[in-house]
């Protein structure tokens, strides 16, 4: 689980990146391809080009989801709603990832959606104030990234794990260039059918665009998706939430936006209490 905090308190700076310096200044379909491309190169000099197709083309597919079409979403909300608004409706990410992991597995676990319904109640409590005008289109459109980036983390969980039991031995660093690769495919796509001539005017947002792309994402993703293939189903869902207080203590100490510091100190308690329950759970005998 020490992989998913550290990547957590890495991601929660990229919402006001982005929400400050980004959104509305650089073209978001642009933002996105330049983002991905970045991750690729850094993963392009371990990739085995050897990889069995089946392999490549499965990790390439759920970059596409995961990555690709989240981030076209995502990158839009910011748009539409303020930094705290867009991760206030990320609460439902857990419920997603929850849902999504019994239908695959064929099953239903009362339990995991317990964990997670505990962790959106906690995220609920840090900031449900009055929202912009536009927020319900916001809102939807947040759900489709949370959607993307929910079946994402489980389907990358599960053909690990199945790749694991069938003996295949080729280091995730040798395969993840895969899951970029199919990101990319989807962000270059977008930006040559909607993008707009739009682009980064300053070395900030240069530098943000290079932080965002070599070490939030390239980095950042194959740590997350290593530690989500190390953790319980409730486990994973719970963290996906711990995003929402550290982005807004990071949104309120650096760029001084509003925030309700008493909110903030029970709702992320209550995150926490649903990792712990999950990780008891996990280890308990059965």
């Amino acid at each position: 689980m020490i992989l998913l905090i550290l990547i957590t308190l890495l991601w929660a700076f990229s919402f006001s990146l982005i929400g400050v310096y980004l959104a509305g200044q650089v073209d978001s379909y642009f933002s996105v391809l330049t983002r991905v491309l970045l991750a690729a190169l850094v993963f392009l000099p371990f990739l085995n080009w050897r990889t069995p197709p089946r392999i490549a083309l499965t990790l390439m597919a759920i970059g596409a989801v995961q990555l690709g079409l989240m981030y076209l979403f995502y990158y839009q909300s910011f748009l539409l709603l303020s930094v705290p608004e867009v991760l206030l409706f990320t609460i439902f990410t857990p419920v997603y990832i929850s849902l999504i992991y019994d239908l695959m597995a064929r099953r239903f676990s009362p339990l995991n959606l317990l964990i997670a319904a505990i962790a959106v109640f906690g995220a609920a409590i840090i900031r449900w104030n009055n929202l912009s005008g536009d927020y319900w289109t916001g809102f939807l459109v947040v759900q489709g990234a949370n959607l993307c980036f929910a079946s994402g983390q489980v389907a990358y969980k599960q053909f690990m794990q199945s790749q694991q039991s069938r003996g295949n031995t080729l280091p995730p660093r040798q395969t993840f260039g895969w899951f970029f690769i199919g990101a990319s495919i989807v962000a270059a796509l977008a930006w040559l059918i909607l993008g707009q001539p739009q682009y980064p005017s300053s070395g900030v947002q240069w530098g943000i665009l290079l932080w965002l792309g070599a070490v939030a994402s390239g980095l950042g993703y194959f740590l997350w998706n290593k530690g989500a293939t190390l953790v319980s189903p409730g486990t994973l869902a719970a963290m996906n939430n711990a995003l929402i207080p550290a982005g807004l203590l990071v949104n309120l100490l650096i760029w001084n936006r509003d925030a309700d510091l008493p909110r903030l100190a029970l709702g992320g308690a209550i995150i926490v209490a649903a990792v712990t329950l999950s990780e008891w759970r996990s280890r308990a005998p059965h």
